[in-house]
């Protein structure tokens, strides 16, 4: 077995939101020693921070935005180079042996914001030139990565989201597909797509009406208000509320601490997806939908996008330098 304990990368809160440069360092030592089948992590990802963290078994994803806040085309082909990589590795594997990993953490590294959703600079200009192959691109690559993580890469791998920052629209998305989301209590929700008359087309009527059903669903949609941890942790959106500043040891007490182990865990999720399962045929029909009706936006919709575009850009502009 590849020895991963040359670093530890669990002793505390500190190390995880640590230093990229030093990161990067790590994973030049990486790409070095490491087989063929792990040299993913080695990989320069612009907008990605990935690593295995051998104290919890688990594959690190963390996001980390060069430009706004959402779903960038390059985070969006990153993530489906990584997730192609994840199923390469397990197949790679002789028969027995250990994988490497068996929880998929997903989070981000700014500050104060999980994920603000889709691209809306590219959206709002894709719409302009009523470039519906170009959407519909975008919409697949987006519910292409929801759909891994809710089958966990039909792998015996369970995924875990973190949420430490805001998350509005597709990034609220990200994370309900995971199946097990945890929120520190200071974090926000919410779905304001309502505001342009569009709707959240990658994943949330799907993942949402499995957890909450289909009526709170569209409450959630309609309403397109902003949401507290608490408030979300009482309708059943997310599975476990912590202090802020107590994420990552709620992902280390997850997964080292509680009672169940992971192969129960992972068990319990194949029966939520063979009693409701979640197929990408699905996803894709929805975001044929959401592509049509985005497509008839009128210029006052296509205006408050740019209304929210740049409050999302003050949002990070503050995040990065506070």
């Amino acid at each position: 077995m590849i020895d991963f304990t040359k670093r530890d990368f669990s002793d505390g809160t500190q190390e995880h939101s640590g230093d990229i440069k030093e990161r990067g360092l790590f994973d030049k030592y990486v790409s070095r020693q490491l087989p063929d089948a792990l040299r993913f992590l080695g990989d320069n990802y612009k907008e990605l921070d990935v690593f295995i963290d051998p104290n919890l078994k688990a594959l690190r994803c963390y996001m980390r935005p060069e430009g706004p806040p959402s779903f960038t085309s390059t985070m969006l082909r990153e993530l489906v180079v990584l997730h192609r990589a994840i199923q390469g590795l397990f197949a790679s594997l002789p028969p027995g042996a250990e994988p490497p990993f068996g929880y998929y953490v997903q989070g981000s590294r700014l500050p104060g914001i999980y994920n603000l959703g889709g691209d809306l600079g590219f959206l709002i200009d894709r719409i302009a030139a009523s470039d519906r192959e170009a959407l519909r691109r975008y919409a697949y690559d987006c519910v292409q990565a929801v759909y891994n993580a809710a089958v966990g890469f039909d792998l015996p791998i369970v995924s875990v989201c973190l949420l430490e920052g805001t998350a509005m629209g597709g990034g609220l998305e990200c994370a309900v597909c995971c199946n097990y989301v945890i929120a520190e209590r200071g974090v926000r929700m919410g779905m304001p797509e309502i505001m342009f008359n569009a709707f959240p087309g990658m994943g949330a009527y799907t993942f949402l009406s499995r957890r909450i059903g289909g009526a709170l669903t569209e409450r959630l949609i309609f309403s397109g208000r902003v949401y507290t941890a608490d408030e979300m942790y009482e309708m059943g959106v997310v599975d476990k509320v912590v202090e802020d500043g107590r994420g990552e040891a709620a992902v280390r007490d997850y997964i080292l601490g509680e009672r169940q182990s992971h192969t129960v865990r992972h068990a319990m999720y194949k029966v939520r997806q063979r009693v409701n399962p979640v197929t990408l045929a699905e996803l894709r029909d929805v975001t044929d939908i959401w592509v049509e009706t985005m497509l008839k936006l009128d210029p006052g919709d296509l205006r408050r996008m740019e209304h929210l575009q740049l409050a999302q850009v003050r949002r990070q502009s503050r995040a990065r330098t506070g």
